[in-house]
């Protein structure tokens, strides 16, 4: 049941450089439910990445709302919209993001110390595998590791939401499905919503949502009868 736990009502953004305007987002109006697993899809320059930033509070709109969890985020100033980030919303990105001077296990608790509410470094990266591995430093894991840890920083904080953008996309075939595995799985477990852009209209099966984006509007706005294991999903 989709409850509107993020609604985008009538989003526009315009980008200005001088007298030139880019459209990057217009009319965008679309609902994700409570603890559902929803991937945006569409190619390069849809509006993929704009729609995350905007969520993310990274971005601002220029018109238009956005809600998530009965709250007004596009109206929040810099200061909300900075504990917003910090406490409400973890980040998953393509290039891990690690601090290389750092082991895995201090990555993971230097974002926990952010949230109010965290969970234990250690035992989410036992949670994400990597128990073994949590005094290894970046350089010395592998990408699909070094993914695993960064998704383990983004759980540790303990966010309502999972915003993950092209989260297999420096990763091989197989380590790239074990990740989306491992989020298909956190969903289910946590209840926490995930977010996924993505240009590989594959993973529109593991999804309970699915988005069409395309020249910066929605195409289509789906819900999934059946929702495919990501084990079984082959592209």
């Amino acid at each position: 049941m989709n409850d509107g736990f993020i609604q985008f009502d009538q989003a526009k953004k315009v980008y200005r450089t001088g007298e030139v305007e880019v459209v990057a987002l217009h009319d965008v109006s679309f609902t994700v439910g409570r603890g559902e697993i929803c991937v945006i899809v569409g190619e390069s320059g849809a509006g993929k990445t704009t729609l995350l930033n905007i969520l993310g509070g990274m971005d601002s709109l220029t018109e238009g709302r956005v809600l998530v969890d009965g709250e007004e985020i596009s109206a929040f100033d810099s200061r909300r919209l900075t504990a917003y980030r910090r406490t409400d919303v973890g980040f998953v990105f393509q290039f891990y993001n690690l601090i290389p001077n750092l082991t895995a296990l201090e990555n993971v608790e230097i974002a926990a110390k952010l949230s109010r509410d965290a969970l234990d470094a250690a035992e989410v990266l036992e949670r994400v595998g990597l128990r073994e591995r949590a005094r290894n430093f970046p350089a010395q894991l592998s990408g699909g590791e070094q993914q695993r840890v960064a998704i383990a920083r983004a759980l540790a904080k303990n966010p309502k939401l999972l915003l993950c953008d092209e989260p297999t996309g420096a990763l091989d075939y197989n380590t790239g499905k074990a990740i989306l595995k491992l989020l298909q799985d956190t969903c289910r477990s946590t209840g926490m919503t995930v977010i996924i852009i993505t240009h590989n209209k594959a993973l529109c099966a593991m999804a309970d949502r699915v988005i069409r984006v395309k020249s910066g509007t929605i195409l289509s706005d789906e819900v999934n009868a059946e929702v495919t294991p990501v084990e079984e999903i082959e592209w």
